[in-house]
């Protein structure tokens, strides 16, 4: 049911550094077409940094761990039809022979499976706003609890209730650690989060973190890198989420229908700023692997 590519193989089965990325991205995060070049620069940065990356999807009834650039382009062509595969999609997506873009909830499922300590990503999901109202909360937040992996990410997407999220974690006993800061990311903004409970300044403080996190017993971390550039797009995630609700817009489709509201509204200016932080994210989770990999 899952499958490694060679090289991602021979990276676990030496101790190498291994970093997990995720296809969402690629078939939902982006305008058409725009997808596949973040995939591609994710990867290229993960080498760069000295790791092997292992984007996840599922293919043909298997659960890829380690796509071809071809693979990558079959989730940026399918875009919407690609399902997103959670941690509860996996296996329709592999009985059904069905193209599954795997979430960060689906892609640490995948981790935990092939033995792969760390993923980089743009933002995790979390408590969404209005729970009170219609409980709502992201798959990632579980999973991340259960998987011994650190998720590097920009804090959690922005559209969220970032407080609750935060509270969530601390329940769920995953640690948060800053990256060089003491206030966690809002995704697309650097500052202005609630404090996080830790702060690391080098990649090899991160890995002693999750190395003594791991061996207590514990899971998932969370490491959360600022964007370099920072947009205010709180007025327009409000106006997007109040569209989503008139048109009835719910569960796994308000992500994409208020990014592409944020896309639209700001001419681009989102798009470059996500690109980016994806690829310096996947760049750091790859540092820290590298970092875990040398002790």
């Amino acid at each position: 049911m899952i499958e490694l590519a060679p090289e991602v193989r021979d990276a676990l089965d030496s101790g190498g550094a291994v970093v997990a990325l995720e296809t969402t991205l690629v078939a939902h995060g982006f305008p058409a077409g725009e997808g596949l070049d973040v995939a591609l620069e994710a990867e290229r940065r993960v080498r760069e940094a000295g790791a092997v990356p292992a984007t996840v999807g599922v293919l043909e009834g298997r659960v890829r761990v380690g796509l071809s650039a071809d693979e990558l382009e079959r989730f940026a062509a399918a875009g919407d039809s690609a399902r997103k595969a959670g941690p509860r999609d996996l296996a329709v997506c592999v009985a059904e022979g069905v193209l599954g873009a795997t979430t960060v909830g689906g892609t640490l499922a995948a981790c935990s499976l092939a033995g792969i300590r760390f993923l980089g990503t743009g933002g995790i999901g979390g408590v969404h706003r209005g729970f009170a109202e219609r409980a709502d909360v992201s798959a990632d937040l579980g999973e991340l609890a259960r998987a011994g992996v650190l998720i590097v990410s920009s804090g959690v997407k922005s559209l969220l209730d970032v407080d609750a999220t935060l509270e969530a974690l601390e329940t769920l006993g995953v640690p948060v650690l800053g990256w060089q800061t003491e206030t966690l990311p809002l995704f697309y903004t650097a500052a202005g989060g609630p404090p996080v409970p830790a702060t690391v300044a080098t990649a090899s403080k991160a890995a002693s973190v999750a190395l003594a996190h791991w061996s207590l017993g514990r899971a998932g971390l969370l490491l959360a890198r600022p964007p370099t550039e920072s947009l205010d797009v709180e007025p327009l995630i409000e106006a997007a989420l109040a569209d989503a609700r008139a048109q009835g817009v719910s569960g796994q489709a308000v992500t994409p229908f208020v990014l592409a509201h944020i896309h639209r509204e700001t001419a681009g200016a989102s798009v470059r700023i996500n690109k980016r932080l994806i690829a310096d994210n996947a760049a750091l989770a790859a540092e820290v692997a590298c970092a875990y990999a040398g002790r």
